[in-house]
């Protein structure tokens, strides 16, 4: 009877094999740069991308108006901590990436020295600030391990949180059931380690006293309804992480009053 089975097991592969020899899928030609373009209109992707272009435009602009550049010594070194972090160890490694990118090395090269420019352009209008927007604002530079359940509805919302004020069952279990944010449903709730100057206005109000295992919510946000739990809280400290937030957050400020300031086209 095994052997039976075993033999109608192989002429349906055999059959399904010549099925698919008999439909081949067309060969697709490389995408132009129109074709990327097209792509990222339809898919709602070109104002994401029209925007990062005019922020780097918006950058070198400003960093010719200061007098602001990279020197090859700068340029060079970047490039080389770039090639360690790819493991492109040598020409061949780094020569076939680029062809993988579809990008020349000039342009490859180009974004090194803009990313430089974008760090140098930082450091020269807030760095000398971290140190009093940390004094005033120490806690928004608090760090949290941080879980939850997103629903759209505020009836599901407050069932989720009776039923774990009960302990009938997991966080993460019911965040694997309920969740609509993809990465909490994905990772049993867990959103991961935030900054509370990262978190939605309404999050951090919510979080702020809150105690290392407490159950939150609901909190409404504009993207539903948020039950929260803190994992744990790291202690405040200014190092060099999180200087480079300040930095970040403070230019992220600068330049969305700039975009808010700019004239319609």
């Amino acid at each position: 009877m095994h052997d039976l089975e075993e033999s109608y097991k192989t002429k349906d592969l055999i059959a399904q094999s010549q099925k698919n020899q008999e439909f081949s899928l067309p060969e697709i030609p490389s995408a132009t740069e129109q074709d990327v373009i097209a792509y990222l209109r339809r898919s709602a992707k070109f104002a994401e991308m029209a925007a990062a272009t005019e922020r780097d435009a918006l950058i070198l602009s400003i960093c010719e108006k200061l007098g602001i550049n990279v020197s090859e010594e700068e340029w060079q070194e970047a490039g080389d901590v770039f090639r360690q972090k790819h493991k492109l160890w040598g020409i061949e490694e780094t020569l076939a990436w680029l062809n993988q990118q579809r990008i020349s090395v000039e342009e490859w090269s180009e974004g090194i020295r803009v990313e430089l420019l974008d760090k140098k352009l930082k450091e020269y209008l807030f760095g000398a600030a971290v140190d009093g927007e940390y004094t005033l604002n120490r806690d928004r530079y608090a760090r949290v391990a941080l879980s939850q359940i997103l629903v759209p509805d505020l009836a599901t919302a407050w069932k989720i949180v009776q039923i774990l004020r009960e302990e009938h069952t997991s966080f993460c279990a019911l965040a694997l059931e309920y969740s609509k944010g993809k990465k909490s449903q994905e990772n049993g709730g867990f959103v991961g380690i935030r900054y509370v100057v990262e978190l939605l206005p309404e999050i951090a109000e919510a979080i702020n006293n809150a105690k290392e295992g407490e159950i939150i919510g609901p909190v409404q946000s504009s993207l539903g309804y948020h039950v929260l739990k803190v994992e744990k809280w790291f202690p405040i400290e200014l190092n060099q992480e999180v200087r480079e937030q300040i930095i970040n957050v403070s230019f992220q400020l600068w330049l969305q009053a700039w975009k808010d300031t700019k004239p319609l086209d």
